[in-house]
């Protein structure tokens, strides 16, 4: 057994929930919660809310609203506000709770702590403190979203929400333009026809792409097609909700051996041959060895001419 694995187990997966409120070992449970239909929630999340010494989210409001649903009484139990705007104050309050042997649930407004939201700060001073931490699974926009996309899901990267000004944001998708994955992002309403342009500049209109929003919810809608159709149809429609961007993967330029070979002659004027078979292979993503073979093949002729 790890001496450093602070977690901390659930009940047994046949053991049955109960009404009354059961002891739970003190340490920080982070709790997923639905991304729209309230049903989506597990039943070990519910016996988690149920029993905890101390309640956390994100939103309260949202989740006070999520326990009625399910009728979970609150009882006389904390419930604090942790997010973004005062997680330096919450954070010591919480960590304090679980110094004393509290059992503590942080729940973020909607999905899975840790994904894009201000939990990661929090269960990262837990683990620095060496206090026990384990979060039980559940709804993830991100995750979802990738479901009904029809994109390769083999290999995926999670961007989050990119940069709000338009310089900032073609750079961020430049840099992404040839990871081998399906690229995911978080976007709203108001940028999506903007991000979407970008998106048609950096990485080129023939795409394929798909924009899900409202997941879960009644309004759900998944559109999929090019950058290009997709950026086409949202700059004339305007559309709300919450909404998950993702687009196919990019494939790196291919490096012919012509190119190949005016590429390391130009760097052969300033480089070595290693030097310029380091630079060459880097640069096109390629396996270093033949690039360097052409460039010893380039030095000898050039010193047959000399």
């Amino acid at each position: 057994m790890n001496p450093n694995n602070t977690g901390i187990g659930a009940m047994n997966d046949g053991e049955k929930p109960h009404v009354a409120r059961q002891k739970l070992a003190a340490g920080l449970y982070l709790v997923a919660t639905p991304i729209g239909n309230a049903r989506d929630i597990t039943l070990r999340t519910l016996d988690i809310l149920r029993d905890v010494d101390v309640l956390a989210a994100e939103d309260t409001r949202s989740l006070r609203h999520l326990m009625e649903i399910h009728a979970i009484p609150l009882g006389d139990r904390p419930v604090i506000a942790y997010h973004e705007h005062n997680g330096a104050r919450a954070r010591p309050k919480l960590v304090s709770q679980l110094q004393a042997g509290k059992s503590v649930a942080y729940a973020s407004e909607a999905g899975t702590p840790m994904i894009s939201d201000p939990g990661f700060d929090l269960a990262r001073a837990v683990q620095e403190e060496g206090l026990p931490l384990t979060s039980a699974p559940g709804p993830s926009a991100v995750v979802t979203a990738l479901t009904l996309a029809g994109l390769p899901t083999d290999r995926f990267l999670f961007a989050g929400f990119l940069p709000n000004a338009t310089g900032a944001r073609k750079r961020g998708l430049k840099e992404l333009g040839e990871v081998p994955a399906t690229l995911a992002f978080y976007e709203s309403p108001k940028r999506l026809a903007g991000m979407l342009k970008d998106a048609v500049s950096e990485l080129g209109p023939d795409r394929p792409a798909a924009v899900c929003r409202e997941i879960t919810k009644k309004f759900e809608e998944t559109r999929r097609g090019s950058l290009a159709d997709l950026a086409a149809f949202y700059s004339e429609n305007q559309v709300k909700g919450e909404i998950v961007v993702l687009i196919g993967k990019g494939e790196k330029a291919q490096l012919s051996e012509e190119l190949m070979e005016q590429e390391l002659s130009l760097a052969l004027e300033n480089m070595s041959v290693r030097d310029a078979a380091d630079f060459v292979s880097g640069k096109f993503g390629v396996k270093r060895r033949p690039v360097y073979q052409m460039a010893m093949q380039l030095a000898r002729s050039e010193e047959d001419l000399e």
